[in-house]
């Protein structure tokens, strides 16, 4: 565990006041609809209001990726940290992911995480040891869920997919914790947009060879073993034992001396040869 003073800074959103819920019961909370929800239900025929469309909707999403944009542009090299939030300072592995942070911090990287308890929380509080910047992107959800105390920067989502953007757009690589369905979620696209050439040089470290074991082994007993993946799909993924393993290997991904660049290409070409598609030549 680090021996540093955390040091106090007051939390800010770009200097936008943040906007405070209202008191409300569990059981409200959960009849109050999210946007997300609202989103994805199909529209009724009774709703005529402009304000009730996806139309409308829009105008919303647009503003929440402006003000995401405008909070992050000047962010600088970042590691996007995933993790259960149910996890409390009791458990070893906030203590490991704190110390990941406060040394990806001391080596000039902000950290970013979803802004809430357990793993995010402990990864802000590693930012702030390490002395960088703590980014804090937090949704909205049916229940709550407020921002820790140790983000600097700081914004609220309506909306999944634009927060998941942010994640991804201002980050050089992810370090992912033991976590739940949403820690998966964020595994697999991220894997999937290094697959398909959406994002290039960018390192996933799996922190803990014994909580992720069992997925990696299904991976490659049952997709592999299928013929759903191909056997270098596999080596995009790099597990960690020790905080130092996993900010070395992220230091060493961004000073090109993993090959990690080769390894996607060739990740790639596996993909395109499985479809009898060809690499475009350079230039077109």
């Amino acid at each position: 565990m680090a021996s540093k003073k955390e040091p106090s800074r007051k939390a800010s959103v770009s200097g936008k006041k943040e906007k405070k819920s209202a008191a409300t019961t569990p059981a409200k909370r959960r009849e109050r609809p999210t946007a997300d929800h609202m989103l994805l239900t199909s529209p009724k025929l009774d709703e005529t209001s402009f304000t009730h469309t996806d139309t409308w909707r829009v105008f919303r999403i647009i503003s929440e990726f402006v003000e995401g944009y405008e909070l992050m542009a000047d962010l600088g090299p970042a590691i996007t940290i995933f993790g259960s939030a149910r996890v409390t300072p009791k458990d070893p592995v906030y203590h490991e992911a704190l110390e990941v942070c406060r040394l990806l911090a001391e080596a000039g990287y902000a950290i970013i995480t979803g802004g809430g308890p357990g793993i995010m929380e402990a990864g802000n509080r590693g930012a702030r040891l390490g002395g960088s910047t703590s980014v804090g992107l937090n949704v909205e959800l049916p229940f709550e869920q407020s921002i820790n105390p140790y983000v600097d920067l700081q914004q609220e989502f309506h909306y999944f997919f634009v927060r998941k953007t942010m994640f991804l757009k201002y980050a050089e690589g992810f370090v992912i914790f033991p976590g739940g369905f949403g820690t998966m979620d964020e595994l697999f696209e991220s894997l999937t947009l290094i697959q398909t050439d959406k994002v290039r040089n960018f390192p996933v470290v799996l922190y803990s060879s014994k909580y992720w074991q069992g997925i990696l082994e299904w991976l490659r007993e049952k997709m592999l073993g299928e013929g759903k993946i191909s056997e270098r799909d596999l080596d995009l993924v790099y597990v960690a034992d020790t905080p130092r393993d996993a900010v070395n290997h992220i230091l060493e991904c961004a000073g090109g001396r993993t090959g990690r660049e080769e390894l996607e290409e060739d990740v790639r070409k596996a993909t395109r040869s499985v479809f009898g598609v060809h690499a475009k030549p350079k230039g077109k």
